[in-house]
């Protein structure tokens, strides 16, 4: 999570949901033709409505008291009722009016009947119970198939595609299984599952199918694509990423069944379903989320195993996710060399059974032992690369200072006024959102049409204001990122007491719900000859006291030529490394880690003998920036200049 603050001036707050970062893997969309394109108009902007205000779990249980309403506590969802069974004169398979249909979510309040497939917002079940939702029982509140487009896009996809044992040749269907790794996976698991095959773009199809099997509500196309020296399988989702809520194997569940194995692909519930017989569901989108509007569907389960993945970011997100569902009811299987993913674990032969047996409960009392974190310090240990995070792919610099962006840390960030702190820091939250890290701004100073706006000219590399014929395809592709903004918009005038007490509670944020906080904090006034230290935060005691890391941009005024500008790490507690690298702006794309066509050089001064003159010393007005800390094994760049020594 990101959050920009600003104490004796105004507060903003941006926040890169995590853990929620959880990882998650690209989508991009490759099948042509895709979801159709908006033809862009020039109209009025449409105003932004007022921010609901969040219900508790209370205030729930005190509405359903109040209206009489019998409801049943589940593990993530409150049951009760449905009242759109009455209207639709549905019955269940028993021939019995269904009772306790509804779910609701005990942290959104958005409910879901499992009967009608009605589904909405706690303030339209409000409006429903009181007599104000008539009109919209027919429409509104159903679940929405598939836009008319894609809905023909998703038919015309899965009537070309085919099953593998159909395929006319042995030698395409064997390179097809080889090329997935599915040479021990059966043509009856494939059949079950309804897996097909397209021919002309060599994609594995899966099907969404609706709750009962009674319709085709979208597909997931898995295929490969050569990088460098490996392969890497890209999937493509219709509907978009952000309403493809498909659990895969839902259809296979009955109502009897206790337990099931949750997994990051449909490839692993394969594996495992026929490994081992019990019930597998797949994730829509990996470790990346667990979205809310699929929880009512693993109400009935009473034990929940989690089998995401065999690295560290699987095994973080599978520990999310269990907080989540409820941790009493989840156990966890640890990656490692002998327990790697099930559909790997299927090829090497592995016992896929004996593994499960090995899930540890994800519910333990406050006290551990080191016993019980042997194993976990162990797999920090053994994948470093994996420990430290994500890494920038726009900042290998501060890949080399800060190793990675890790959950559960807190950031503080500073500058000057107007040296580009929200710029960069769009930036630099955009290099992570790309790379599947959920993303939440808030910001009190700047409004989220200007934001995006200036987020999405740093993610087309270029301003689109010249080029309006591509704004479609661009906004296409940026609204698919996992990228939110807050509602809020205004100056917060709050007092230093506040702010401390602001920064704690982000700490306690961070930590609670393994997220990473990012606060943008202005500096106290300082004068324009100096450089800024962690002193010069405002309020900087707590902040950077509490802070995992300190970032400062530094902003210079060169005599020389134009402004200089670096960006300096003051504090890393996950190892210790600090250090400064240099920055330079290109005004066309807002980006700091594009460099500009044409760099602007400084030009030497020379005296009235003709010689070089020298630059001021450090702390004087004009002079080049000066590392205090340097790593003691920071490699040396000799295509940038050396900013530990003074410039002549």
């Amino acid at each position: 999570m990101w959050v920009l603050l600003r104490s004796g001036y105004p507060l903003r707050i941006l926040l890169p949901l995590r853990g929620a970062w959880m990882g998650r893997r690209g989508l991009p969309r490759s099948l042509a033709p895709g979801p159709p394109r908006r033809r862009y108009r020039k109209e009025a902007l449409p105003s932004l409505e007022a921010p609901v205000l969040p219900v508790t779990t209370t205030e729930i249980r005190q509405y359903l008291r109040a209206r009489g309403i019998p409801f049943q506590d589940g593990h993530s969802c409150l049951r009760a009722p449905s009242p759109f069974v009455e209207a639709s004169k549905l019955k269940d398979q028993t021939g019995a009016a269904s009772s306790f249909s509804l779910f609701i979510d005990k942290t959104t309040g958005r409910f879901l009947c499992m009967t009608t497939l009605a589904e909405g917002s706690w303030e339209d079940f409000q409006a429903s119970v009181e007599g104000q939702g008539d009109g919209a029982r027919e429409g509104v509140l159903l679940s929405e198939a598939p836009e008319a487009e894609d809905s023909e896009e998703v038919r015309r996809i899965w009537d070309r595609a085919i099953p593998l044992w159909e395929l006319p040749e042995p030698e395409e269907a064997q390179l097809a299984r080889m090329m997935f790794g599915l040479t021990r996976v059966t043509d009856d698991t494939l059949k079950r599952f309804s897996v097909r095959y397209l021919r002309p773009a060599r994609k594995l199809v899966f099907p969404w199918f609706s709750p009962g099997g009674l319709g085709l509500r979208g597909l997931k196309l898995l295929g490969p694509e050569t990088q460098g020296n490996g392969v890497q399988y890209v999937e493509t989702t219709i509907p978009r990423p952000g309403a493809y809520h498909n659990l895969f194997g839902l259809p296979l569940i009955s109502r009897r069944d206790v337990e099931v194995i949750l997994t990051s692909r449909e490839l692993d519930s394969l594996a495992l379903n026929q490994s081992t017989g019990l019930p597998t569901l797949a994730l829509p989108r990996g470790t990346a989320c667990l979205p809310p509007a699929l929880l009512p569907y693993l109400e009935q389960f009473r034990r929940v195993v989690l089998w995401l993945g065999n690295d560290l970011r699987s095994w973080e997100a599978a520990k999310l996710f269990a907080r989540k569902l409820n941790p009493k009811r989840c156990s966890l299987v640890r990656p490692g060399d002998q327990q790697p993913s099930p559909l790997e674990a299927l090829n090497q032969g592995l016992n896929l059974s004996r593994i499960l047996r090995t899930a540890l409960p994800a519910w333990h009392k406050s006290i551990v032992s080191f016993r019980q974190l042997r194993e976990e310090v162990l797999g920090e240990l053994s994948n470093v690369e994996q420990a430290a995070g994500v890494r920038w792919s726009r900042f290998p610099d501060l890949n080399r200072l800060l190793k990675g962006h890790r959950k559960g840390e807190l950031t503080v960030f500073t500058g000057p006024t107007g040296s580009g702190k929200t710029t960069f820091i769009s930036e630099y939250a955009l290099d992570l959102c790309t790379q599947g890290v959920n993303t939440l701004w808030g910001s009190f100073e700047i409004s989220n049409v200007r934001l995006a706006r200036v987020m999405l000219t740093q993610f087309a590399v270029g301003r689109l204001e010249e080029q309006l014929d591509k704004y479609d395809e661009w906004a296409d592709r940026f609204e698919d990122l996992p990228l939110y903004f807050m509602t809020f918009h205004g100056q917060q005038s709050i007092r230093i007491a506040a702010q401390d007490y602001i920064v704690g509670a982000f700490r306690k944020f961070a930590t609670d719900s393994s997220c990473h906080v990012t606060l943008v904090i202005h500096p106290r006034k300082e004068d324009d000859d100096k450089e800024l230290q962690t002193a010069s935060i405002f309020g900087s005691a707590k902040a950077s006291q509490e802070a995992d890391n300190v970032l400062i941009l530094q902003d210079r005024k060169l005599v020389t030529g134009p402004g200089k500008r670096y960006l300096q790490v003051s504090k890393n507690r996950f190892d210790g490394d600090v250090g400064v690298f240099p920055l330079e702006f290109n005004k066309s794309s807002l980006t700091f880690s594009i460099p500009p066509k044409s760099k602007a050089r400084l030009k030497k001064i020379k005296d009235d003998n003709g010689l070089v003159a020298k630059k001021p010393s450090s702390g004087k007005k004009g002079a080049m920036p000066q590392i205090s800390e340097t790593c003691s094994n920071q490699a040396h760049n000799p295509n940038q200049p050396d900013l530990s020594k003074p410039s002549r």
